[in-house]
């Protein structure tokens, strides 16, 4: 390819759904070569059609790199490391798997000499800000095209409906139709759903919507336990001690849970969160895996790691979690975050066993070689290396100030 034709090459994340198939052809209209780029991070998909559909409709090529071990060492498992939860509820599962596909969209850019990139997230979302801030951090000189933000792009498209008809025309098959109109986002970690009926906070979800997790009461009478072993706050090995199943391989081990959450109704949540750009939307997600091992890593890190430690730990959980929702997972801020939180983690070591029952986690125990628990210091029935008078000064020293607030109410009153 010529220098002259290259500064039109633009590689696309590409879906093969609605936007990114419409976008497809409408950058063809616009005199672009276009490379299709598709991440295989666990999603149920056919891979070989969505292929076919890309060169069908005009890519030049369509490049879609395995990157499920990546996904669940590099990006889910520091999750994990920090109990990261967005607003308290949303675990994450489309804001983690973003950096790791602008990472690896940024090879291919690098790979075939692209000058562009592209992309069919809206103008209003936070997926905008993720895919473009993790290209910027990584390739500092690459042009962006953001359709849903081009007013040639979105006066000619006013909104899904528009494309309905933009694809009808262009004879492109769709996964969608106008009766079930939400939009989805899936990985091995986690399924969500957005727009059309969705956007109204108070219209509850159409049931069977999920695909991952079954209704809590469809789900088995028996419950099944789960042996968790964590080693430097990362999980090591599930034993299931109902059928005698032992996993070790990370990426085995994730989607196993993924399977024992699905099929007993874990980790389904409805929420209304407030995105980065600064608007509140209504989103439904699916993660079961992820649920059980943030019940069971929080469980092993309590019974492991010193209180003051865990209090400075759990502020940066939180700011981890704001760094990778707002796209930020390559800034200087998130590197140092992520150092931190893995260096708390030397001591989160043992087992935890849990029982899975019709949506429910419920931690039964907890061991550690590492653990700071004394039975010991803190039975009923026996002292050990405690005097209970020194209770008494602990307790007039900190009523110290309660007294004061006392005395002065008092006085003002």
């Amino acid at each position: 390819m010529a220098d002259g034709d290259r500064k039109k090459l633009v590689v696309l994340a590409y879906s093969g759904g609605l936007d990114t198939s419409c976008i497809l052809v409408w950058l063809k209209e616009q005199g672009y070569e276009v490379v299709a780029y598709l991440a295989n991070i666990g999603q149920d998909e056919d891979f070989n059609a969505i292929k076919a559909k890309a060169l069908k409709f005009g890519a030049s090529k369509m490049i879609i790199p395995d990157l499920n071990k990546e996904f669940v060492e590099e990006f889910i498992w520091p999750a994990i490391q920090a109990n990261a939860v967005y607003e308290d509820r949303y675990l994450l599962g489309t804001a983690l798997a973003r950096p790791l596909i602008a990472r690896e969209m940024i090879k291919v850019v690098k790979e075939v000499g692209a000058n562009y990139v592209a992309h069919g997230a809206t103008g209003k979302g936070n997926d905008q800000i993720r895919f473009e801030l993790g290209a910027y951090a990584l390739h500092p000189t690459i042009q962006v095209i953001s359709p849903w933000r081009l007013p040639e792009f979105y006066n000619r498209f006013k909104g899904r409906d528009d494309l309905f008809e933009y694809a009808q025309i262009n004879g492109i098959p769709l996964p969608v139709t106008k009766s079930s109109p939400w939009s989805m986002d899936a990985n091995m970690m986690h399924i969500s759903y957005e727009s059309g009926v969705l956007e109204d906070p108070n219209h509850q979800a159409p049931p069977g919507i999920c695909q991952m997790i079954v209704d809590p009461e469809k789900a088995p009478d028996v419950p099944e336990i789960l042996v968790l072993e964590f080693k430097n706050g990362v999980p090591i090995k599930v034993t299931n001690k109902t059928d005698s199943t032992e996993i070790t391989k990370p990426l085995d081990l994730f989607l196993y849970l993924n399977k024992v959450g699905g099929r007993n109704g874990v980790g389904k949540i409805d929420i209304v969160e407030n995105r980065f750009i600064g608007m509140k939307s209504r989103g439904i997600y699916e993660t079961p895996g992820g649920t059980i091992l943030l019940a069971a890593h929080t469980d092993i890190e309590v019974f492991t790691m010193d209180k003051e430690v865990r209090k400075v730990k759990r502020e940066l959980d939180i700011k981890f979690a704001d760094q990778v929702y707002r796209g930020f997972w390559f800034s200087p801020e998130c590197e140092f975050t992520r150092y931190c939180i893995n260096k708390s983690q030397e001591s989160v070591e043992g087992k935890v066993t849990l029982k899975i029952y019709k949506g429910g986690i419920y931690i039964l125990a907890r061991e550690s070689p590492l653990s700071l628990y004394n039975e010991e210091l803190v039975s009923m029935n026996v002292q050990g290396e405690y005097e209970p008078t020194d209770a008494g000064g602990f307790i007039k020293v900190n009523a110290l100030r309660l007294r004061e607030y006392c005395r002065l109410r008092e006085k003002s009153n």
